[in-house]
C-alpha cells in the first residue's frame, strides 16, 4: 500500500459515499442549471438527461473498476498518469482542482446572495467568511465528521426534491394551480412537440446538461478513504446514476407539465414553480433553504474532492510537497488550507472583476469537467486494452459492454468538445480551457518533468 494510502483515515462507510456522489450531483446544476437546459430544448431536455445520464454512467463503470482494483488517493489523477503517461496525469490532476476552485467561487457567492434573502442589511463578505471558516473547520476534522455532515447535507436536499415531485403529482391529479395554465401531461408535447427549438436545440443543451452531473467522479476519490472499497464503491456506483437520473428527468417532467416549458424563466429556478402551483407563500423561503444547502453540500464535497486530488499529486511529484502534510485525525490540513486560501482570493476577484469576466472564468469548469471524464475513460480504456484475459476475468468490479459502451461514451465526449464551439457562450470555454492546458503543459515541462517520477514521502504532524 502507498504511503499516502496509509497515512488518510479509512474512515468513509458506504451510507457516506453514496451520498457524498449523490449530493455532489444535486446541487445548483440542478436547481437553477436546469432551467437553461429546458430554455434551449423545451421538454426534449428530458432526453438529453436519459441520453448524458448513460453516458456518465458508463464513466463511473469505468471509474470503479480502477478505484476498486487500486483505491488510491488521487484517484483519476494517479490512473491517467500510470496508463497515459506523467504529463495527462499533471493535467487531469490539476484540471480537476481548478474546476473545484471555480465551482465553490460560484457556490459561495451564490450562498451570500441567498442569505441576502433574510438579511439585506449584512454585507455579503460577512456571509463569505463565515461559510469558509464552517466548511474549513469540518474538513479539517477527522474525515467521519465530513462524511456524516455531508450525508445530511444530502438527505435534506434530496428530501425537497421528493417533496416537490410529490407536490406536482398533487397538481396533475388534483387539478388545483395558482397559474395561469393549466397542468397536465400533455404540455410535454402541446407547447411546439418534443423538440420546439428543433434538433439544433437538443444537441446544444448537452452542454448544460453534462455539467449538471459534474461532479459524481468524487466516487473514485473517495475511494483512498473508504473503509471497504471492494463493496462500497461499487454500491455508489450502481445506485447514483438511477437516483440522479430519477431526480433530474422525473422532477422536471413534473415542472414541465404543470408549467409550459416556454413559461419557465432561464433567469431563475424552475422549481419555485412547482411550490407557487401549490399556493404556498412560503414558497420562496422554503426555496432558499434547500438552495443554501445545495450551495453548502457542494462547497463541502469539492473542497474534500480537490484537497485529496492534490494529495495524491503530491506523491507523484505532481505538487509541492507542502500540500501532503497529514493530521493526525488523517486529513491533509494543508490542502484544506490552501483551498479554502484560493476561494478567498477567488471571492476578492469575484467583486472586483466585471460578472461578464466572471462567467468567463466560471465556464472552464464545464470544459474541465468533460475533460476529467474523457480522461478517465482513456486511461480505463488503455488499462484494459493491457490486461490479460485471465486479469480481465479477475476483475473484482468490471466496467460492462466492454469495449462498445467505453468507445461510444469516449465517443460522446469528444462530441460534447465540438458541441462548445457552436455557441458564443460556451465556444469561450474551448478557449480559456486549451489557454489552461497549455499553460499547465508549459509548467509540466519547466518543472515537473525534470523530477524523476514515483512517490513522495508524506509528512504527518503530530502537533
Amino acid at each position: 500500500m502507498r504511503k499516502g494510502a496509509a497515512a488518510l483515515s479509512r474512515g468513509l462507510t458506504a451510507r457516506h459515499i453514496r451520498f457524498i456522489a449523490l449530493g455532489s450531483a444535486i446541487g445548483t446544476g440542478l436547481f437553477y442549471g436546469s432551467s437553461e437546459a429546458i430554455s434551449q430544448a423545451g421538454p426534449s431536455a428530458l432526453l438529453a438527461y436519459l441520453v448524458g445520464g448513460a453516458v456518465v454512467f458508463v464513466v463511473l463503470r469505468a471509474l470503479g473498476e480502477m478505484a476498486v482494483a487500486d483505491p488510491v488517493p488521487g484517484s483519476f489523477g494517479e490512473y491517467a498518469s500510470r496508463h497515459l503517461g506523467r504529463l495527462p496525469g499533471f493535467l487531469t490532476g490539476w484540471t480537476y482542482t481548478f474546476e473545484m476552485i471555480i465551482v465553490c467561487i460560484a457556490d459561495v457567492t451564490a450562498l451570500a446572495v441567498y442569505m441576502g434573502f433574510w438579511f439585506p442589511d449584512v454585507p455579503r463578505w460577512v456571509w463569505v467568511l463565515a461559510t469558509l471558516f464552517v466548511i474549513a473547520a469540518v474538513n479539517l476534522a477527522s474525515v467521519k465528521v465530513f462524511g456524516e455532515l455531508e450525508f445530511w447535507f444530502s438527505v435534506i436536499k434530496v428530501a425537497a426534491i421528493i417533496a416537490m415531485i410529490i407536490g406536482g403529482a398533487a397538481v396533475l391529479v388534483f387539478g388545483f394551480s395558482a397559474g395561469q395554465a393549466e397542468p397536465a401531461v400533455s404540455n410535454l408535447w402541446t407547447n411546439g412537440g418534443l423538440f420546439p427549438n428543433g434538433f439544433e436545440g437538443f444537441l446544444l443543451s448537452f452542454a448544460v446538461v453534462m455539467f449538471a452531473f459534474g461532479g459524481t467522479e468524487i466516487i473514485g476519490v473517495t475511494a483512498g478513504e473508504a473503509a471497504d472499497p471492494e463493496k462500497t464503491i461499487p454500491r455508489a456506483v450502481n445506485t447514483v446514476p438511477v437516483r440522479v437520473l430519477l431526480f433530474y428527468v422525473l422532477t422536471l417532467g413534473v415542472i414541465m407539465s404543470i408549467t409550459p416549458w416556454q413559461s419557465i424563466s432561464s433567469s431563475g429556478s424552475p422549481f419555485v414553480e412547482i411550490f407557487q402551483s401549490l399556493g404556498l407563500t412560503s414558497a420562496a423561503t422554503v426555496l432558499n433553504i434547500v438552495v443554501i444547502t445545495a450551495a453548502l453540500s457542494a462547497i463541502n464535497s469539492d473542497i474534500f474532492g480537490a484537497g485529496r486530488m492534490l494529495f495524491g499529486m503530491v506523491e507523484r511529484g505532481q505538487a509541492p510537497a507542502i500540500m501532503g502534510r497529514v493530521s493526525r485525525n488523517g486529513v491533509p490540513w494543508m490542502t484544506v488550507v490552501i483551498m479554502t486560501g484560493a476561494l478567498l482570493v477567488g471571492v476578492v476577484l469575484n467583486y472586483v472583476i466585471p460578472e461578464n469576466v466572471f462567467t468567463i472564468i466560471a465556464s472552464i469548469a464545464t470544459f474541465a469537467t468533460v475533460w476529467v471524464w474523457l480522461m478517465i475513460m482513456l486511461s480505463h480504456y488503455r488499462a484494459r486494452r493491457a490486461m490479460s484475459a485471465e486479469e480481465a476475468a479477475a476483475l473484482k468490479f468490471p466496467s460492462p459492454l466492454w469495449p462498445y459502451a467505453q468507445i461510444a461514451a469516449i465517443a460522446f465526449l469528444v462530441f460534447v468538445f465540438v458541441l462548445l464551439a457552436f455557441s458564443a457562450d460556451t465556444r469561450v470555454a474551448l478557449l480559456v480551457g486549451a489557454a489552461w492546458l497549455a499553460l499547465l503543459t508549459l509548467c509540466y515541462w519547466l518543472g515537473v518533468a525534470r523530477r524523476p517520477s514515483g512517490d513522495r514521502a508524506v509528512e504527518t504532524e503530530v502537533s
